[in-house]
């Protein structure tokens, strides 16, 4: 499961960076009639929006998460900001749940 949650991690950022930067994009669209950032930016974010799509499928299935949890971290990259704080919050909820190596038992 780490290596799903690494390429979550990753996708995340990736994802998050990139609808920053589409969000300035549309602000300079029409305030300034500047469509170059929407117009190169808009199509990676939809591309790797579907990719984040499948890896957030995919930790939250190995991960066994509940549903609603699930629907909430895939709609986390629709919104700027938000998928960094569903990226800490799935890692957080990932590595709590995993055991400590060398722990006690």
């Amino acid at each position: 499961m780490n290596n799903a949650l690494v390429r979550f991690r990753i996708i995340a950022w990736i994802v998050g960076v990139l609808l920053v930067v589409l969000t300035v994009g549309t602000v300079l669209k029409y305030a300034a009639d500047e469509e170059t950032i929407v117009a190169f930016v808009g199509p990676a974010h939809g591309f790797l929006y579907m990719a984040y799509l499948v890896l957030a499928a995919d930790l939250a299935r190995r991960a066994k998460f509940k549903l609603g949890f699930t629907l909430l971290v895939l709609l986390a990259g629709t919104v700027p900001f938000l998928s960094f704080v569903a990226e800490r919050v799935v890692t957080r909820r990932v590595q709590s749940a995993r055991p400590l190596v060398g722990s006690a038992v």
